[in-house]
């Protein structure tokens, strides 16, 4: 398997999500507005913010165990049954561990 085309998006992938946190980061960053109504609503949507940055980092962690097996060849073969997960399946879920067939049958 070429997994040149599979790095870049892996990488790709990465960069994107980090400049997303970053922004995040700095939302999270400014202080509250004086009035207690438009706090409760900025409390909330920090809320979502760090749910979703937490959702990314977890996303960026998978990815660089992706491009670890990608170093050691281990990439594209599923981690349960030896069988070669889909260009179609790693093109989608880029850090697929297992092939369409194991994980359909989790």
């Amino acid at each position: 398997m070429n997994t040149d085309k599979h790095k870049k998006q892996i990488e790709d992938r990465i960069a994107e999500l980090t400049t997303q946190m970053q922004k995040i980061s700095d939302d999270l960053d400014q202080p509250l507005p004086a009035h207690l109504e438009d706090q409760a609503i900025d409390l909330e949507d920090d809320e979502v913010l760090e749910r979703l940055g937490q959702a990314n980092q977890q996303e960026v962690r998978l990815l660089n165990a992706a491009l670890k097996r990608i170093a050691d060849g281990s990439y594209g073969v599923c981690a349960k049954c030896g069988d070669d997960i889909s260009d179609a399946r790693l093109a989608a879920v880029p850090y697929a561990m297992i092939c369409r067939n194991c994980a359909a049958a989790a």
